[in-house]
């Protein structure tokens, strides 16, 4: 269902309150619209009391990102645009699983900030940064013992492992480096036209053509030949589902003992084993990691994780971005747009997947 030119009745109640400027460009492209802000707290999961329940009865859309209200006191809402570009809290949810009302995640928000932390932490490993912070902090200058000690970025091989919104900015930056870039999917895309991406993405960046890969995997019968197809470095996007648990594994990591792969994580940590993770570090069956995100969280102050030197952990944080409710509204001006055109909106969560 989509909203009519002048019928559309908007509640905010994120902890981020848009801009003026924001709401008044919103009431030029939508005609009509009735916007109402009611602010939370930071992570509240609670509907703000202020919010009056005839209010919550005229709402046909409501952007928000863990408050949700039940399911009948708002029978006539048709979109819910969510802050954050995961969907795992609403899962569950009665407004989510027993309603048709739209769910579009804020999936864009992140790839340019996300995509220069894979590319940060992974070139800062191969230039061996680490070391040479240390013997900054002891004051200590040691020339390297080659000029041959670094592996520049021209021509090794990206495997991303999840080629949406923030895959495709991994790719992008990637091609810029000189990199090979492979990709996989959860559904085969064998055609131009299957791989082009019709979610949110700022132009000129990301890939929505689908036009970086020079290969493509898909689907669990092709996990393997991927993670064995000469990776460099993995970049896991994926997000937690059943699907998704401890898809890299004991196997999938002596896979990758072949190339000696990096391993950088902005997904969810529950896509790698993390027990096989410590053993294939032991083993040096990988060069190294870089983990944003970890199972579980927060990682426990005696996870023997904190103690590799060849791993670089930060606190779910590769997201962050003084743009970032910049994005997040600017996605949410475009669906309304396309609400009130009569059109679907982009992002929409599916159901049968759960992201």
């Amino acid at each position: 269902m989509t909203g009519k030119m002048g019928s559309e009745t908007l509640l905010i109640i994120t902890p981020f309150v848009p801009a003026q400027a924001w709401i008044s460009d919103l009431r030029k492209k939508v005609p009509g619209i009735k916007i109402h802000v009611h602010p939370t707290k930071m992570y509240a999961e609670e509907i703000p009391k202020a919010v009056p329940a005839e209010l919550w009865e005229k709402a046909t859309a409501l952007y928000t990102w863990k408050a949700f209200p039940p399911l009948e006191l708002a029978p006539n809402l048709q979109y819910v645009q969510l802050h954050s570009a995961g969907a795992n809290q609403i899962l569950g949810l009665p407004l989510f699983e027993k309603t048709d009302i739209v769910f579009s995640t804020s999936n864009g928000v992140h790839p340019p900030q996300i995509s220069e932390w894979v590319f940060a932490s992974f070139l800062g490993f191969q230039h061996h940064f680490h070391e040479h912070l240390q013997n900054q902090k002891e004051r200590n200058w040691v020339d390297p013992d080659s000029d041959e000690d670094v592996e520049d970025a021209v021509g090794l091989r990206v495997g991303i492992l999840g080629y949406g919104a923030v895959g495709r900015q991994v790719a992008r930056v990637a091609k810029a480096f000189g990199m090979d870039v492979h990709a996989y999917t959860l559904h085969e895309r064998p055609t131009p036209e299957s791989r082009r991406d019709d979610g949110f993405t700022e132009p000129g960046l990301g890939d929505p053509a689908g036009e970086f890969p020079s290969k493509w995997f898909y689907g669990k019968e092709q996990l393997d030949d991927f993670l064995g197809s000469d990776l460099d470095l993995l970049v896991i996007t994926l997000p937690a589902t059943p699907a998704t648990a401890n898809m890299i594994g004991h196997d999938q990591f002596f896979i990758l003992s072949k190339k000696k792969t990096f391993i950088s994580n902005v997904g969810r940590g529950s896509v790698i084993d993390t027990e096989a993770l410590i053993a294939a570090l032991d083993s040096n069956q990988i060069r190294g990691a870089a983990l944003d995100v970890t199972e579980p969280e927060p990682l426990p102050a005696d996870s023997k994780l904190w103690g590799y030197k060849n791993v670089f952990i930060t606190p779910h944080c590769a997201g962050n971005s003084n743009h970032f409710n910049e994005r997040t509204f600017k996605i949410l001006t475009y669906n309304l747009e396309r609400r009130s055109k009569g059109q679907p909106v982009v992002n929409q969560v599916d159901r049968s997947l759960g992201y």
